[in-house]
């Protein structure tokens, strides 16, 4: 058994190397010294294995493989996501930044900077955020893609908000190579009383890894909306660290339609006292489709709130996973944390694995978790039918309706009518296959 355990540790030490092969170097001292430490934690860590408890129910192997599994570029011919609202639009394609396509990086309430320039600065306030909350949040479980990702990136986006910003800022992932592997880091500082409004939507590459760092000071807010979907075969890893101040707020929704394999890990930190914190996200897969919600959050002040709702539509095979839990620390009274986890499996191919945690250490809290996995409401559909309604367009206001609590998450009207219409136009597209 030991020899075992030591040649499973060692393969994925090895694992790790084969990725660290091309460290990037020079920057200023502050982030030669963050990617090495982030170096240092991976090789000690090694790159996750099926064996690790949080990888159980997801195969990591396409994500820490040295090259990239190809994914062919598909051609979706609808308008893009968030078209229709007036936002900032900042383009990288497979993985690196388009200036031609972006539009201007100014924009009032906000700085913003790509991280590379950032890094070659002695002095920059994105050096006591970047690495630093993704260290923090390897306690107590360890998130190596996260590491191995603040070790390798090169490009991103730094913002630091000190007002409202005029308007939302727009991540545009475009997949253009077969084979492109693609890694992005984003440091964002909402400062006190400051606003804002994060848009991401695109397959990104082939394989795409992903990290943002969040840090959210006294009374400000930052909401975040994020759409993955389009190119069926790509592979995706994203990790979201956020610290919160006192009177803090943050909301984050994820929508998710086609990917052989996504990976979203959300760790929230409450330091703050009347801090609240919500993550949300609905996914809809149909075949050869898997994917994972890992989130933690942690209650380390008085009076917080956090929320998890996360709704899944699965068919012909496709799995979904959801791991959640809310460790609510010594002190952090008068907690309210509640955690919903919810599957509809639309025949009896697909699958749903759900493990979700609470783990308290205050005595005057208020917190709850669920989780369900079942089929259309039959009753419900045969009354739509008796109404005239067709079955198709039956069984879709139904999963509609089941995931309309995830979507009540969404702060934007308007960008939740947008999501919306893309579940919609989803259903419809797949109802006729």
């Amino acid at each position: 058994m030991a020899k075992r355990n030591l040649a499973l540790i060692q393969a994925k030490r090895d694992a790790a190397d084969a990725r660290l092969s091309a460290i990037p170097q020079g920057g200023a001292s502050w982030a030669q010294e963050a990617r090495k430490a982030a170096e240092t934690r991976v090789r000690d860590m090694g790159l996750p294995g099926r064996r690790d408890e949080y990888w159980k129910y997801t195969r990591p192997d396409d994500l820490t493989a040295p090259q990239a599994p190809e994914a062919p570029v598909f051609d979706p011919q609808e308008a893009p996501v968030f078209d229709a609202i007036d936002r900032l639009k900042i383009v990288f394609v497979d993985g690196v930044f388009d200036a031609d396509a972006s539009d201007d990086l100014a924009l009032a309430g906000i700085e913003i900077e790509r991280l590379q320039p950032a890094m070659q600065a002695d002095i920059h306030w994105a050096g006591d955020v970047y690495g630093v909350l993704e260290t923090a949040g390897h306690d107590p479980v360890e998130r190596p893609l996260a590491a191995l990702n603040t070790a390798l990136a090169t490009d991103g986006i730094v913002i630091r908000a000190t007002g409202k910003a005029a308007k939302p800022v727009n991540l545009i992932y475009l997949h253009q190579s077969d084979r492109s592997d693609a890694t992005l880091h984003h440091v964002i500082r909402v400062e006190k009383g400051a606003e804002l409004t994060v848009l991401e939507n695109g397959p990104a590459a082939a394989r795409f890894s992903k990290v943002m760092e969040v840090d959210v000071a006294d009374g400000a807010a930052f909401h975040h909306v994020r759409t993955q979907g389009r190119d069926h075969e790509r592979r995706a890893s994203t990790h979201l660290f956020t610290r919160l101040g006192t009177q803090s707020t943050f909301k984050s929704f994820t929508l998710t339609a086609n990917g052989v394999l996504t990976r979203n890990e959300v760790v929230i930190e409450l330091t703050g006292d009347d801090a609240v914190a919500h993550v949300a996200g609905a996914a809809m897969g149909d075949g050869d489709f898997h994917h994972d919600d890992t989130v933690f959050i942690t209650h380390d002040a008085v009076n917080c709130e956090s929320r998890q709702v996360f709704k899944k539509v699965l068919r012909n095979g496709a799995t979904g996973v959801f791991q959640g839990k809310i460790l609510v620390k010594q002190g952090a009274q008068k907690t309210d944390g509640y955690q919903i986890s919810q599957s509809l499996l639309l025949d009896e191919d697909a699958q749903f694995y759900a493990k979700p945690e609470l783990e308290i250490y205050a005595d005057d809290v208020a917190c709850s978790h669920g989780s369900t996995s079942g089929a259309i409401d039959e009753e419900a559909l045969f009354y739509l039918r008796s109404r005239g309604v067709p079955e198709s367009n039956a069984q879709n206001l139904l999963v509609l309706a089941f995931l309309a609590e995830a979507i009540d998450e969404i702060e934007d009207e308007m960008i939740a009518e947008d999501i919306l219409s893309r579940l919609t136009q989803w259903l419809e597209r797949h109802g006729r296959g």
